[in-house]
C-alpha cells in the first residue's frame, strides 16, 4: 500500500484509523476560518478541541504554559495545522505551538487563509527546508482528499529537515499597530 491509497469514506488512507490534528491560529482574528474548518474536516478527522491558551491555562509562567500546550494539545496529535491568516506571523502562542510540534517531530502544514497573511517565521524556515508543506486555503478545501494526503507526506518527512532554531517569540505582535503585546 502506497502513501496515496485512499478511501475517503473512511476518513483516509486505507485501514487507517481517524487521524488527531491540531489546529494553530490567531484566536483573535481567525475564529471563523478555524470553526469553517473544523466543520468541513470533523468527520475526516479528530480536531483537538479549540482552546485559547490565555483562556485555557491561567498562568503567566512561560515554561508552565508551553509544557500544558504540549502535554494538552500537541501530545497524541500526529500533525499540526497552521492557519495563516493578516496577524498569525506574529503570535506567541502559534509560534509556540509551531516549536513543540517540530521539538515532537510531528507533520507541520500551512494553510494560507483567503484572508491573506505572511506565514509565522519558524512555519517559513520549515516551508523553506522543505519539512512542511504549504497550500491555499482554496486548495485544501477543494478536494477531500488534498488534506489527508498532505498530513500523510507531512508526517512522512525526513525528521533531519526540521528547521527549529529561531529564538522563541516571548511577545505577540500586531501588525496594526506595529507594536507588542503581552
Amino acid at each position: 500500500m502506497g502513501l496515496l491509497d485512499f478511501d475517503p469514506r473512511r476518513g483516509g488512507l486505507l485501514g487507517q484509523i481517524k487521524r488527531k490534528i491540531f489546529v494553530s491560529y490567531h484566536h483573535g482574528g481567525d475564529r471563523d476560518w478555524y470553526d469553517a474548518f473544523s466543520r468541513t474536516f470533523c468527520d475526516q478527522y479528530d480536531v483537538v478541541k479549540d482552546n485559547s491558551p490565555e483562556r485555557a491555562i491561567d498562568s503567566d509562567d512561560a515554561d508552565y504554559v508551553r509544557w500544558c500546550l504540549a502535554a494538552d494539545f500537541i501530545t497524541g496529535s500526529s500533525c499540526t495545522i497552521v492557519l495563516i491568516g493578516r496577524d498569525t506571523w506574529g503570535r506567541r502562542f502559534v509560534d509556540w505551538e509551531i516549536d513543540l510540534t517540530l521539538q515532537k517531530e510531528h507533520g507541520l502544514i500551512g494553510v494560507v487563509l483567503p484572508t491573506g497573511g505572511v506565514a509565522p517565521p519558524r512555519l517559513q524556515d520549515n516551508v523553506r527546508s522543505r519539512y512542511a508543506p504549504s497550500f491555499s486555503w482554496a486548495r485544501i478545501t477543494g478536494n477531500a482528499t488534498t488534506l489527508t494526503q498532505a498530513i500523510e507526506i507531512a508526517n512522512h518527512r525526513p525528521k533531519g529537515l526540521i528547521n527549529n532554531t529561531r529564538e522563541r517569540r516571548y511577545r505577540s505582535a500586531s501588525s496594526v499597530y506595529g507594536i507588542l503585546s503581552a
